[in-house]
């Protein structure tokens, strides 16, 4: 099997697996606890059916829409994930350029391979940044005003990792940052040369954006889950989600909320957009899926800030269904990292046309000529 064989999720999941030890393959595609919300988050799409309209015209059909103030050529981006070194060296630098092949929005985290400015200066495409705040403040302002140097277009505040969830699956792998051998992983990378290979020869794992702040997760081995549980603030706010937004003064999202009261009050202090997310189902367990809550979520706020749906998302039906209900855009992670673990750079751009592919094919299909015609009158909700 090689990237020419995948055509979808399933095919990307089963290479990535091949060619990842097992410790990095399940911090992909693990959640928390029993994992019933990161099941949920696809499910979701399943509870509600596309109405199409027939004899439309539709030509060719506009795929575009503008987020974060830039035009990307369909509704769908990267979502920001950590540590993409891991899965190829090229990492974040990777998915970048795939992005800006596409046309489409790539996005950074705060827990990154490579550096801010590394990236800016490789690729023009849209650039979105996953913004944490830390419990020491220099870090946090440090991320802003290098953001706003290397010209990002937008920043988002990720509010649901006060604490990292009870991912089992890392327990019981022995996943670390960096990598490093145990008694459970010993086989597993021993099954891998070629990874390990690339590993060992490649650019010296580190968390490039606060190298120089924290040695933390850099200079010594570290589990992500303690570096979340040492390094963020559990006491974060909605003062310091505004005090974010008031220096990086631009387009700026909170990622992770899940309730209309919440939504509401981003529009009070300030934010163009909002991603409805659950952290991949990585977090909070047994919470709703981000589909669950698009419609209710558009409908008090939707004509106030940008709605993006982050989470679940493996299917162009699936972006057609998240913006019927009434998202301006989606932003997806487990698939195109394991599309990354795959193939690189190149196995990015495999996930990024199959699902161009598919949402152009669909919209066809639809009887809907651009974005704003996937209304609520194109889908309907079985309970």
């Amino acid at each position: 099997m090689n990237l020419k064989d995948c055509y979808n999720f399933n095919d990307f999941r089963r290479l990535a697996k091949k060619k990842l030890p097992a410790p990095i393959f399940h911090y992909i595609d693990g959640g928390s606890d029993d994992e019933v919300t990161l099941n949920r988050n696809t499910n979701a799409f399943n509870d509600c059916d596309l109405v199409p309209n027939i004899l439309a015209s539709v030509g060719e059909p506009d795929l575009s829409t503008t987020i974060f103030g830039r035009k990307i050529d369909m509704p769908l981006f990267l979502s920001p994930t950590a540590m993409q070194s891991l899965y190829t060296p090229e990492g974040d630098k990777a998915s970048a350029r795939a992005a800006e092949k596409y046309g489409t929005m790539y996005s950074m985290s705060t827990m990154a391979s490579f550096s801010i400015e590394e990236v800016a200066e490789i690729s023009n495409c849209p650039k979105l940044f996953q913004l944490y705040v830390h419990k020491d403040q220099s870090i946090t302002d440090d991320l802003i005003d290098r953001c706003r140097v290397a010209n990002f277009d937008g920043l988002c505040l990720t509010v649901d990792t006060l604490v990292a969830g009870n991912r089992e699956r890392d327990h019981r792998t022995g996943f670390t940052t960096p990598p490093k051998l145990t008694l459970e992983s010993l086989l597993s990378f021993a099954m891998r040369p070629e990874w390990v290979f690339k590993y060992l020869t490649n650019k010296k794992f580190e968390l490039a954006n606060i190298k120089n702040k924290t040695d933390k997760g850099t200079n010594i081995s570290k589990s992500v889950i303690d570096y979340i549980n040492e390094q963020y603030d559990p006491a974060m706010n909605w003062k310091d989600a505004e005090y974010c937004i008031k220096r990086w003064n631009g387009p700026f999202a909170l990622k992770g909320v899940m309730s209309v009261d919440d939504a509401k009050r981003a529009v009070d202090i300030g934010c163009t957009a909002i991603m409805i997310s659950n952290h991949g189902g990585r977090q909070l367990d047994g919470s709703r899926s981000p589909f669950d809550q698009v419609k209710a979520i558009s409908d008090a706020v939707g004509d106030k800030l940008e709605i993006i749906l982050d989470g679940g998302v493996r299917r162009g039906t699936h972006v057609l269904k998240a913006l019927a209900a009434g998202a301006k855009a989606c932003s997806f992670g487990k698939m195109f990292l394991f599309s990354l673990g795959a193939g690189g750079q190149q196995g990015v751009e495999r996930a990024l046309q199959n699902m161009h592919s598919e949402i152009r094919r669909n919209m066809i299909l639809m009887g809907c000529k651009n974005l704003k015609e996937l209304n609520n009158s194109k889908i309907i909700f079985k309970k």
